[in-house]
């Protein structure tokens, strides 16, 4: 046990801390937030060159959802990281604050008709209220040849209003934010005692890290609001309603920088999701969007000592970020508290 004095200094350097937070997307939120709650006299500030709508994750459909591929530096530890996630937007839909943070619960199908490994999820099958096989009848109820199908029930997270309401938050307990672009940890290093790093894909450039690469999506949103069940078919197709519109998708550019909108992924798109719901024909669409998902095997949560600059990074989540931020935020905060201590203890 700490003794009193022990504890006191303790508060007393934690309260002196002064953290950067790199990059305002989801990741960098949720890790600000988290941050805010180990270290709430703390001087905490996020830097970042792209905010709300111009980030990334602002086109996310947010579906809580890891591919069985996902994976961090062990099973054990990206099973936490998803666990962690899940509870803690759980906790928010359960709140006064879930329609601010645009957090809701629903329910869908998962479908295909090659292989039934597709519709199979080890991180979901024990963790969400509901999660089974689909019946016969059910599969029949959507156009197609489907022979395999999951029913599950499980939380969206709208970013549209999640980003906001979590930067309100932040700034709301003290915590400034900076717009800067940065070009190396040279332009933080006098700042801050510790930084995490949560840029995405920015981090490939930062940190030189080539086992990051652009994964390039793209989706429509249409106006659906009869669309109340998400769906998932073979070959990336899905249909994901949300809180201001319905998410069609998508496509998975492996090592694509183009942020230009395809016409032909647009027609692409329209044609598998009709196809699934025929009623989509009538939905008008609002924005079609183009993102590059920040992909890494496995997503990078570990702390380094950059030219004497302590750093824990956080990045490399793909289209997975919404999913698992907060897991991987509440892992980053305690590689944070261990550099802290070190650092206090010398």
């Amino acid at each position: 046990m700490m003794s009193l004095f022990t504890l006191q200094y303790f508060r007393i350097t934690m309260s002196n801390i002064r953290i950067g937070v790199l990059g305002a997307g989801v990741v960098g939120v949720t890790t600000a937030l988290e941050l805010q709650k180990e270290y709430p006299s703390a001087s905490l500030t996020i830097i970042a060159d792209k905010f709300g709508q111009e980030t990334t994750s602002d086109g996310a459909a947010g579906i809580f959802r890891p591919a069985s591929s996902f994976c961090g530096p062990t099973e054990d530890i990206s099973r936490q990281w998803i666990n962690d996630s899940y509870y803690y937007y759980e906790d928010i839909r359960k709140s006064a604050e879930a329609a601010h943070a645009g957090v809701i619960q629903m329910s869908g199908y998962i479908l295909s008709s090659i292989n039934k490994d597709i519709v199979q999820n080890h991180y979901l099958e024990k963790l969400l209220p509901l999660f089974r096989r689909a019946t016969e009848e059910e599969l029949s109820l959507y156009p197609g040849n489907w022979r395999y199908g999951t029913f599950y029930t499980t939380l969206v997270t709208e970013c549209r209003k999640f980003l906001p309401w979590g930067m309100h938050r932040f700034e709301e307990a003290g915590g400034q934010v900076k717009n800067k672009l940065l070009s190396s940890f040279n332009d933080v290093s006098g700042d801050f005692d510790i930084v995490v790093n949560c840029l995405g894909l920015g981090a490939k450039y930062l940190c030189s890290d080539h086992n990051m690469v652009p994964i390039r999506g793209q989706v429509l949103k249409v106006n659906a609001p009869w669309i109340k069940t998400f769906l998932y078919g073979d070959f990336d197709t899905y249909i994901i309603p949300g809180i201001e519109a319905a998410t069609l998708g998508g496509c998975r550019n492996y090592d694509s920088y183009d942020l230009r909108v395809n016409r032909h992924d647009t027609a692409s798109i329209l044609e598998r999701c009709t196809a699934l719901v025929p009623s989509l024909k009538k939905a008008s669409i609002i924005r079609e969007w183009v993102g590059l998902r920040p992909h890494r095997s496995p997503v990078r949560v570990e702390a380094e000592n950059i030219n004497g600059l302590k750093v824990v990074h956080n990045y490399g989540h793909g289209g997975y970020g919404v999913t698992s931020a907060p897991g991987t935020a509440k892992h980053a905060v305690q590689l944070v508290k261990e550099m802290h201590s070190a650092r206090s203890k010398l």
